[in-house]
């Protein structure tokens, strides 16, 4: 399998609905379109951000196919196909290699909390039963368990086609530990917007990010200079939006992430439940910090 070179700024995308509850393609694809004109170096769709939880099999099927007729190559595409389910991580990893996506991000199966034997078991069923590029995605915040470094390095050993991680754990040394014993080609991305840039500057290749939804081209700008060294531009960048960082997470995501995209006049405020609206006080502090950066 070829290298997979993707590095930078990945943007985990929501999903727009109307107001009966059905995707919003058009809102969608000028979502897209805000990315591929923002220099978003690749996206994932379909990911937690997504509110994946609620999306039938059909629905990510068809967000997948609509998702790279729209791209045409001009980003990297990523599908969200985790599951607690390896027969139906492994069913819906199959429906984005057939739609024709880059790659796979595939999430520590939730609720069910598998030991590392469990994971190891997990993630090479699914390596071994679809040819394309896989990247792990440890977030034991949201899953109950974790993908310990030892096993996400073990099975890019064992397997060639899983190539990468988003590291969600918020643990800056799970970050070091994969880099400094990672073969040769393993993508190492923060899964943690607020420690993207550290984990560029000890060796990482970017960050599948949920700020990037909302100032892409600013994020890149971020993942460029600190992947490439320029140390005090990052870090101006990084305190010039670290407060927005925090406010995106005051809440659930992709609650307040979609709150700050319908303020901009990208995408209606509509969630699928259990998700629903920002709390007035929660709103009035994220809608305060876009007005102080002029992004609404």
């Amino acid at each position: 399998m070829a290298q997979f070179t993707l590095r930078g700024s990945i943007a985990a995308l929501v999903t727009p609905f109307n107001s009966d509850g059905t995707i919003n393609y058009e809102q969608y694809d000028r979502l897209l379109e805000h990315h591929i004109t923002g220099g978003t170096a690749g996206i994932v769709v379909c990911g937690t951000s997504a509110e994946t939880p609620t999306l039938s099999e059909a629905e990510d099927a068809e967000m997948f196919r609509h998702t790279v007729d729209y791209v045409k190559g001009r980003m990297v595409v990523i599908a969200g196909t985790g599951s607690n389910s390896t027969e139906s991580c492994i069913k819906y990893t199959r429906n984005a290699a057939n739609a024709g996506v880059d790659a796979v991000l595939t999430v520590g199966p939730y609720y069910n909390k598998p030991t590392s034997a469990g994971m190891y078991l997990h993630f090479s069923s699914v390596a071994k039963a679809v040819n394309i590029p896989i990247i792990l995605y440890n977030v034991p915040g949201r899953t109950g368990s974790a993908i310990k470094p030892e096993v996400a390095l073990r099975l890019a050993r064992d397997y060639e086609n899983i190539i990468g991680i988003k590291e969600a754990s918020g643990n800056v040394m799970n970050v070091a530990a994969l880099i400094a014993d990672r073969p040769e080609g393993f993508k190492v991305y923060s899964g943690d917007d607020n420690i993207s840039m550290l984990c560029n500057i000890l060796g990482g290749d970017g960050c599948i990010s949920v700020i990037a939804n909302v100032i892409p081209k600013e994020f890149s700008q971020l993942m460029d200079a600190s992947l490439n060294g320029r140390v005090a531009e990052a870090r101006n960048l990084f305190y010039k939006y670290r407060k927005l960082m925090d406010l995106l997470f005051i809440e659930s995501n992709p609650i307040p992430v979609k709150a700050a995209l319908s303020a901009m006049g990208m995408m209606s405020e509509t969630y699928r439940a259990p998700l629903c609206p920002m709390e007035p006080q929660n709103k009035e502090k994220l809608l305060a910090e876009l007005k102080s950066l002029s992004i609404i």
